[in-house]
């Protein structure tokens, strides 16, 4: 049996009531993680990204779309899957490697900045360049410009609902 919003419910094996639209909520969201899993899989063998990973790409990348293009540490580690460590570390390298510069936050001698160089910034768009041509073959080459918007909106809204839901350990 199928529910939907505001229907009432249904009973699970364990004889308790599963809240409407959890199965429909599970099976999105394995689609959507099958289907990102299956794309960066096609995008990290894909030959565009030169001496870098596909991880310290978007590290360029997620500095471009800054101001000025700099960003604090932590910032930069809630928009990663990496941990704090692993992050500081790549950014030592992208450093090392005259993609990016570190320094001190004003006014928060705790706090790192992280900037893009003018070198981090050529290597970001030329990257970039070469990487949307995979992404409209692979993604573009499956969906049509008003599926594109759709699934556009729909993972905006998500994304962006995320701030509203409150955080809890169990979906009691």
């Amino acid at each position: 049996m199928r529910t939907h919003e505001g229907g009432p419910g249904r009973s699970t094996s364990d004889g308790t009531r599963e809240l409407p639209g959890t199965r429909e909520a599970a099976e999105a969201w394995e689609s959507l993680f099958r289907a990102q899993v299956a794309l960066m899989r096609r995008f990290q063998r894909d030959d565009v990204w030169g001496d870098l990973t596909i991880r310290e790409y978007d590290v360029l990348f997620t500095l471009s779309r800054c101001p000025d293009g700099t960003a604090r540490l932590r910032d930069l580690g809630e928009n990663s899957l990496l941990s704090q460590p692993s992050l500081s570390r790549m950014v030592e390298r992208l450093e090392q490697a005259g993609l990016v510069r570190r320094g001190p936050v004003a006014g928060d001698a705790r706090g790192v900045a992280v900037g893009l160089t003018p070198e981090g910034r050529r290597v970001q768009r030329e990257i970039g360049r070469r990487h949307v041509r995979t992404i409209r073959r692979l993604v573009g080459g499956a969906l049509d410009t008003q599926e594109l918007a759709t699934l556009r909106a729909l993972t905006d809204k998500l994304r962006l609902a995320q701030a509203q839901i409150p955080d809890e350990s169990s979906d009691a």
